[in-house]
């Protein structure tokens, strides 16, 4: 008995304001200054956007130091710590900073609890540049939670002033089973009025769990370093659907489409839309057309600002 394929792809997908505000921001700086532009860290966690950006004239380091002095750095959209920025300023270069608005609300609520001597429990992963750079502003007064396990066993000096926040691209669900345990463990404990996760991360994993309810496989297409995209696996996976993450095209030819004939697609904050084509494009060879897209939130009209030294 023979089934159609079908691929679907759900909306939204693909870039969030973050990234295109970080892209943005690198394009408008070798405009503005020419290369070499310097990049500390990926400016989003992309291969397709890093090597579309090396071919124009970005350098990505991973130290300052490599980065000879009176160049121009860009800051990624993920921030960086105080300290940091005050290095870069150390070896005279100068600051093109593409953080995103909504890591950077972040640090500003680590700079208010750290004023009024609060202890801050910060849920996120402890390696990731935007957890590295929120505990930067205040690491003597910041305990980074990543699991549930942490939660429960976390000592704090005081307990009357604790503060929680998040990194902005976690598992909606994760965070707030992590967070159920901290009410318990602290009942005073203070949380920002609005949520840390940002807007894209939620209306994505809302998206996915939209799509996993029709699908038999779902293709999320992003890096492997891409926090937001990894947790999009896991919400397909946590709801009930096989998922895995795709991060070159030619990783389609590994997956076994025999009994899969509902393939859904969904792509990470920092993943280009001409990769969700090629994508596409490529499972069209393996007998897939492409049918109808799954709208699971309204569109998104988050626009934000390039930073102040670069508008015209």
């Amino acid at each position: 008995m023979s089934y159609d394929k079908t691929v679907t792809v759900v909306t939204p997908h693909g870039f969030c304001a973050g990234v295109v505000r970080a892209i943005d921001t690198a394009e408008a700086a070798l405009h503005r200054f020419g290369a070499p532009l310097y990049c500390l860290n990926e400016v989003v966690h992309n291969q397709q956007v890093v090597d579309k950006l090396t071919a124009q004239g970005v350098i990505f380091v991973h130290e300052l130091e490599a980065i000879p002095p009176h160049s121009v750095v860009l800051f990624s959209a993920h921030g960086v710590s105080p300290e940091t920025f005050n290095n870069a300023r150390i070896r005279k270069l100068k600051i093109i900073d593409a953080t995103c608005p909504f890591v950077a609300k972040v640090h500003a609520e680590v700079r208010r609890y750290a004023s009024r001597d609060y202890a801050i429990l910060l849920i996120g992963h402890r390696t990731h540049e935007e957890i590295i750079g929120v505990r930067g502003e205040a690491p003597e007064a910041v305990t980074v939670i990543q699991t549930q396990n942490d939660a429960r066993i976390v000592s704090l000096p005081q307990t009357d002033r604790v503060a929680v926040l998040t990194q902005t691209t976690l598992s909606v669900d994760e965070a707030d089973r992590i967070l159920k345990v901290l009410k318990k463990r602290f009942p005073r404990l203070e949380r920002p009025a609005k949520t840390d996760i940002c807007y894209a991360t939620e209306h994505r994993q809302e998206a996915v769990k939209r799509l996993a309810t029709d699908s038999d496989l779902i293709l999320v297409l992003g890096s492997s370093n891409s926090s937001n995209s990894r947790r999009l696996v896991e919400v397909a996976t946590q709801t009930g659907c096989p998922a895995t993450l795709i991060s070159k095209l030619s990783e389609l030819n590994a997956i076994d489409f025999t009994d899969k004939n509902r393939v859904g697609i969904t792509s990470g904050a920092s993943t280009p839309e001409s990769f969700l084509e090629a994508c596409v494009q490529q499972l069209s060879t393996k007998g897939f057309h492409r049918g109808t897209t799954l709208t699971a939130v309204h569109e998104e009209q988050v626009r934000f600002p390039l930073p102040r030294d670069l508008r015209m």
